[in-house]
């Protein structure tokens, strides 16, 4: 049958009168699908069906020629079809159905999401459309095709850009808008440090005795680490000097038994910032523990969950280093998982490491969201830790926070009276802090100075892995606790002394005999450094003399037995489950002094030592360093680099050149 003999046909066919509500609904189908023919050309070049058929025109060039009249014929067919298809549409229009969804290829969900919203758009300007009493559609319209139908129907709609409009507007309705994700916290300037003068110069003649705790935190050097990474400076009160330089392993003599778990190795030689002064270091390691002599681990990890965690460096990076860790424990290890936010709950009771898929289920299931009731956490976990106390075990609670404590108990002294009572008890406290911008340092190092732990900031899964991986004996497995250092400088010897750091950690002189009095542990395999500027006797200090001499404070006149040293050094610790402290004592005797070898790995490990605090106080702003710059910081650090196993002092180095160039403000 050609075109003609169907042309003939339709014009003897009677054909029934349009209804105007119909016809109107036809005209916005058809306008429909001339709106997206029209797209589908712009992006793949190719004509439409329906709308080559309506205008007799194709686009395809090949047979274009051939097949042009039959188009012409074939245009003019189909029109006189949906003219008598309008006509049938309204005279079975009151009994239609319901409308039906329109067949979808089982490919669609594959299909671009313009195709599919503007599906979903003609079906609902078809809808609006065939109900049984018409809803209104203007251009200005902004209710969606459910919205109430108007009493009477408006007139009709004929105006194509209107109807285009109204199309785009259900276009846009009927993709629905993607669920935004979390609001992630973010604050800047907001850490929290305490404020502490630098330990100043002091006269021995006055005052020969320095007494301190010592400190194996290094929770400074990470955060230092991150704002010159930023090309930001710290503020001076992150910088903790001992704790950069306490950042790294130093080679210095081991105990051979856990009866004495540490032995002093003292170095002494020039000071590189003030010509004549010497620097006396310190230095000592734990005794280190054989796998097969590791106590068993019971531990509590306390997570802070509240929306002041809701960053990647912060909850994210807390499951991942929870992950690192139980990695190396061992099967008979316990794992208990308490959380705070508004409240605090215990999500997983004590389990065995060696069930390791229920307890990485735990952690997965962590979100961050509400306000942070720490202290209850706390309570909770200490509450867990104390019901399930293993008297052959090292039992220890892991916090992990950001120490945005808001909720509850936020003093810290209030919070210091809380851990001290508790670490009676034998539970021990360990601060992992995470994140920047609101973290309260203060508050950490207050925790963890009195809970008999260490204080350390994950700002990265590679520092995760250093603390909590390659330190894991020195992290979890004390060897000696309430660890306190004091220096007596021989005042025929020594004119002044400076302690380099160690300022959160001084202590009375008669603290040192007292064994009620709290002081720092060491871990398995640990090592701590300390440094003291001195001015020998006969150098120009940075005291001038007093007017009126002080008979009952002059030196006393050099005699033969103590003319060659410096100061005498002591030692108090106990070993963990002791209350009584032991003593170990040394003289410093002046011909330590080491100048000559400096491939020495003693002196060495000091020469490194010194250029990490000569770095640490001019972050701090050099007052006690002269015009030592960053550049002589770096010379000095790479003539002592050593055997760089994890590039730890590379990166030190890079960070210094950092410095230089930082920016003293962080930027938004």
């Amino acid at each position: 049958m050609d075109d003609r003999q169907l042309q003939d046909i339709l014009g003897n066919q009677e054909v029934p009168p349009a209804d105007e509500n119909a016809r109107k609904r036809a005209i916005n189908l058809a306008l429909a699908e001339f709106d997206t023919a029209r797209q589908g050309k712009q992006n793949s070049r190719q004509g439409f069906p329906l709308l080559s058929r309506l205008t007799g025109r194709s686009n395809r060039k090949t047979g274009r020629r051939p097949m042009h009249r039959r188009f012409v014929f074939g245009g003019m067919a189909t029109a006189t079809a949906i003219i008598v298809g309008i006509g049938t549409y309204g005279i079975l229009d009151g009994d239609r159905p319901a409308p039906q969804e329109p067949v979808v290829a089982q490919n669609a969900v594959n299909a671009p999401t313009e195709t599919r919203s503007r599906s979903e758009a003609e079906r609902q300007v078809y809808d609006s459309f065939a109900a049984s009493e018409p809803r209104g559609l203007t251009a200005d319209s902004t209710a969606s095709a459910a919205a109430p139908a108007p009493t009477t129907p408006p007139a009709a709609v004929t105006d194509k850009r209107r109807l285009k409009n109204v199309v785009q507007e259900l276009s846009s309705q009927a993709q629905p808008a993607p669920e935004a994700p979390p609001r992630q916290y973010r604050a800047i300037g907001r850490d929290q440090f305490a404020d502490v003068e630098q330990n100043t110069v002091t006269r021995v003649a006055e005052a020969p005795v320095s007494t301190f705790s010592i400190d194996v935190d290094t929770a400074s050097y990470s955060f230092v680490r991150r704002m010159l990474n930023s090309g930001t400076l710290p503020q001076p009160d992150a910088v903790r000097v001992e704790e950069l330089i306490n950042y790294f392993d130093y080679d210095y003599a081991q105990a051979a038994t856990t009866e004495q778990p540490f032995q002093p190795t003292i170095t002494v030689l020039p000071s590189p910032w003030n010509s004549g002064n010497k620097l006396v270091h310190i230095g000592i390691k734990g005794y280190d523990l054989e796998p097969a002599e590791n106590p068993r681990s019971n531990l509590v990890f306390l997570l802070d969950v509240s929306g002041s965690m809701n960053a990647p460096d912060k909850l994210p990076l807390v499951v991942n280093s929870m992950r690192l860790l139980l990695d190396t424990l061992a099967p008979d290890d316990t794992i208990a998982i308490v959380v705070y936010a508004g409240a605090a709950g215990t999500v997983l009771e004590p389990t065995k490491v060696a069930d390791k898929s229920k307890i990485l289920a735990a952690l997965e299931r962590l979100q961050a969201g509400g306000s942070t009731a720490g202290a209850e956490g706390i309570r909770q976990a200490y509450a867990l830790a104390e019901g399930n106390f293993d008297d052959d075990a090292v039992n220890r609670i892991i916090l992990a926070t950001d120490g945005d404590f808001n909720v509850g108990i936020t003093n810290p002294e209030e919070l210091k009276g809380f851990v001290e009572r508790q670490r009676n008890a034998g539970v021990f406290l360990s601060i992992l802090g995470f994140g920047q911008g609101n973290l309260n340092d203060s508050l950490m190092q207050t925790l963890a100075q009195n809970g008999n732990g260490i204080a350390a900031h994950i700002d990265t899964l590679n520092e995760a892995r250093k603390v909590l991986v390659e330190e894991a004996s020195s992290t979890l497995f004390p060897i000696a606790k309430d660890v306190k250092i004091q220096v007596e400088f021989n005042p025929q010897t020594v004119a002044e002394y400076r302690l380099i750091g160690y300022e959160t950690r001084a202590l009375d002189r008669e603290d040192f005999g007292n064994d009620k009095v709290d002081a720092g542990d060491i871990g398995a395999g640990h090592t701590v450094t300390a440094i003291y500027e001195i001015t020998p006797v006969g150098v120009t200090g940075a005291i001038a003399d007093t007017r009126y001499p002080q008979t009952d404070t002059a030196p006393a006149a050099i005699t033969s037995e103590f003319a060659n040293e410096y100061a005498f050094l002591k030692f108090r610790y106990k070993h963990p489950n002791a209350d009584t402290s032991q003593l170990i004592s040394t003289p410093i005797a002046t011909d330590q002094e080491l100048v000559d070898d400096i491939d020495a790995p003693q002196l060495r490990e000091a020469r490194w030592a010194t250029a990490v605090a000569a770095f640490g106080q001019i972050l701090k702003g050099g007052k006690y360093t002269g015009d030592f710059s960053y550049d002589d910081v770096i010379e000095l650090a790479r003539t002592a680099k050593g055997d760089d196993e994890f590039g730890y002092r590379a990166e030190f180095i890079n960070l210094v050149r950092l410095a230089a160039s930082a920016s003293s403000l962080p930027r938004e």
